[in-house]
């Protein structure tokens, strides 16, 4: 392209057949990232006619300019103002289209569906079987995520999933492997197949990092997070997990794909069952929702959200509703974060921290002693008024806690909790909770345990970091003294 003297070196007309329509949307972006924009003058609306995608894969920025080419460095002078470079780039242009259209022509040959066969000759890794095992995973998941994904229609859904991966055999991708995925839209939109399919096989690898356009279309959404949780389960099932500053399957940047489709789309998935529907063992899915917890903290640290209220949240007991273990809802989990520090902020709410502190201190000083066995209160041994007060407060407060909880009023949770204070200040100022008598002993410490359960279900505020930390006693002395 002679972008100096501002004629079309090549006539475009030959290649603007409707075999080989230009995609300049994707042209476009990729030219104004690399600052192709001012060498090409205002000539993008000729450009349509004839660039295609592979173009920007292999054109160095400066040999678009009337520039030497110096590896990078622009700005050298010739004494043919660069007439020459531009002859040779056109050469090298030329034959990148025409190798182009020459695998164009070669895959549209056959149906993309008609490649899936291939796929099993293609090894994903050694220990996870082929990309057409992956493929029969990924389908699977991504029909079971699409029930939580508002809008994706399962039939599309499975249909995208078993083409996403099939370009990966086409001539095309084979030589530009940059197009992968975009090779497969077009080719899938030449099979007659629904623009949604076409659209997801292209963009489920997206985002691919926090610059990366997050896909908001729903089967995309569905068939891109059944691809990145199907990686994750798999390669933590081997124990190839990230460490240190080693991350070869890019399960980092995987992880933050997930967290950034469901947080971006609002989607209230189950990251829970989701594992398990990809072959998580519960082992493999714990160790998968502390690696999300992890990215999802780093990732939110630049917008100062504290990392301690985020593990508090994510180490939160469920319901009976919710089923048993840790939070595994972003969108709930997010908002329970913000009403977890908007309570922390307040005086309720530090003063709840401080009484939780000191009931769940001597709760586990005992128990590391081997003086205490979990178990339920008994109500015959509550001696005390004190004792009995908190042991009816701590009972009556669980239900509006929990139907609290079940309509994601964390705030309201909070405030019923902050009504626990007044009761454990009198409880431990009146009552020896170190009792000589070993079942008195017992059945306050099951107390205190008891306390401590029915607030670790808003959060578990023994990862709430604070200066009021240091302040408590461990031994849990109030003005009769626990010992």
């Amino acid at each position: 392209l002679n972008a100096a003297g501002g004629d079309i070196a090549t006539s475009h007309s030959a290649l603007a057949d409707a075999e080989y329509r230009p995609h300049l949307d994707f042209a476009e972006r990729r030219f104004h990232q690399f600052g192709f924009q001012q060498a090409f003058h205002g000539r993008l609306n000729v450009l349509q006619k004839f660039v295609d995608d592979v173009v920007v894969a292999y054109i160095h920025p400066c040999c678009l300019s009337s520039a030497a080419c110096t590896g990078g460095q622009s700005g050298v002078e010739t004494d043919d103002d660069g007439a020459a470079i531009i002859a040779g780039n056109e050469r090298v242009l030329r034959a990148r289209l025409s190798d182009a259209k020459f695998f164009w022509d070669q895959d549209r040959r056959q149906t993309l569906a008609s490649r899936a066969a291939r796929l099993k000759e293609i090894t994903f890794h050694s220990r996870l079987g082929t990309l057409d095992d992956k493929a029969d995973r990924v389908q699977a998941l991504a029909v079971a995520i699409a029930r939580h994904v508002p809008g994706a229609d399962g039939d599309r859904v499975r249909s995208a999933a078993r083409l996403a991966k099939c370009d990966l055999t086409s001539g095309m991708v084979g030589e530009f492997p940059e197009l992968q995925g975009v090779m497969g839209r077009y080719y899938a939109l030449g099979d007659g197949e629904h623009a949604e399919v076409a659209d997801a096989i292209r963009d489920h690898y997206a985002p691919q990092g926090p610059g990366d356009a997050c896909p908001a279309a729903p089967v995309t959404v569905a068939l891109a997070l059944a691809d990145k949780i199907d990686t994750l389960a798999g390669f933590f099932a081997i124990d190839e997990k990230p460490t240190g500053s080693k991350d070869p399957y890019a399960l980092r940047r995987a992880a933050l794909g997930v967290i950034r489709l469901i947080l971006e789309n609002g989607l209230r998935l189950p990251l829970d069952p989701v594992f398990g529907a990809a072959g998580a063992s519960r082992d493999v899915a714990s160790d998968l929702l502390g690696f999300i917890a992890d990215r999802l903290k780093t990732g939110l640290r630049e917008q100062g959200v504290r990392h301690d209220l985020i593990a508090a949240a994510f180490a939160a007991r469920k319901t009976a509703m919710d089923g048993v273990g840790a939070e595994d809802d972003l969108v709930r989990l997010l908002a329970r974060v913000a009403a977890l520090e908007a309570f922390l902020d307040s005086e309720s709410g530090g003063n709840l921290l401080i009484a939780y502190r000191r009931a769940m201190n001597i709760v586990r000083a005992e128990a590391a002693k081997g003086g205490f066995t979990p178990g339920p209160v008994s109500a015959d041994l509550l001696r005390e008024p004190a004792e009995r007060a908190a042991f009816e407060a701590v009972t009556a407060v669980r239900q509006p806690v929990r139907r609290a909880l079940e309509k994601e009023d964390f705030e309201a949770a909070m405030g019923h909790l902050a009504s626990l204070r007044p009761v454990l200040d009198v409880l431990f100022d009146e009552v020896t909770i170190n009792a000589t008598d070993a079942g008195l002993r017992e059945n306050r410490l099951r107390l205190l345990s008891e306390v401590g359960g029915a607030i670790e279900e808003v959060a578990d505020f023994s990862r709430v970091e604070g200066e009021s930390a240091g302040s408590v006693s461990n031994t849990g002395q109030g003005k009769r003294g626990q010992g």
